[in-house]
């Protein structure tokens, strides 16, 4: 098992990166018209089923999760973004974190576009923060005798259980999103894995592989379906 070279990686770069364009683009929709603003949120890249389909505008997958709607939507995610940054970006290394990251955040968008409404707009990076909460869990269930990745894991594991069983009492909370960013980062996890960790086997990461390929075919196909 390798060791966590805490100078090498101890940087939180790509977060504060993340955090300080979330907010640039919170601040850039409040000028065009207002972040719970349709109209604003359509042009700026949120997610439209019917967009993504009709009108060929697939980058949506990509660019809602930049998007927030509201100052409490983007103030939750920036926290929690925030502190499990501080630990997950160290432990993944800087080029890990951020793919899984926005990886996470098109396959929460993808999971939604398969079978969300298409009459809804919807925005946020809670596709990606699950995405992190999924790796987490990954590495967990690899690396659970090592004291703190136990501890992460497990509030990882509780905080996504809470937060979906919440989804299901708050009908303007987009549950498949999160659902999708779940999976997609659980698979990336086993893929990617972390250089400082105990890794899955490779025929493991294999069939993570497939099965992610897998769902992000069906996915593709059943949105198109449903849209048309």
């Amino acid at each position: 098992m390798k060791k966590i070279n805490s100078n090498r990686f101890s940087s939180t770069v790509v977060t504060n990166t993340i955090l300080i364009m979330l907010f640039v683009v919170f601040i850039l929709e409040t000028i065009m018209g207002g972040s719970t603003n349709i109209h604003t949120l359509i042009r700026l890249g949120a997610m439209n089923n019917q967009l993504v389909t009709v009108e060929h505008q697939w980058w949506r997958l990509f660019t809602a999760q930049f998007l927030h709607i509201g100052w409490l939507h983007i103030a939750s995610n920036a926290v929690m973004i925030y502190y499990i940054g501080q630990f997950m970006e160290p432990i993944l290394g800087h080029w890990r974190f951020l793919g899984i990251y926005l990886l996470s955040g098109v396959g929460g968008n993808l999971l939604s576009y398969a079978y969300g409404s298409d009459s809804v707009v919807s925005a946020g990076a809670s596709t990606a923060l699950f995405g992190l909460f999924g790796v987490v869990i990954a590495l967990y269930l690899a690396n659970r005798s090592i004291p703190v990745v136990d501890y992460l894991g497990k509030q990882a594991l509780a905080l996504a259980i809470i937060n979906l069983v919440l989804d299901l009492f708050a009908s303007h909370i987009d549950i498949l999103g999160h659902l999708g960013g779940l999976i997609s980062g659980f698979l990336l996890g086993i893929i990617f894995g972390s250089i400082h960790l105990r890794e899955y086997h490779h025929k493991l990461k294999v069939i993570a592989v497939v099965i992610l390929i897998i769902y992000v075919v069906f996915c593709l196909h059943q949105g198109i379906v449903i849209s048309n």
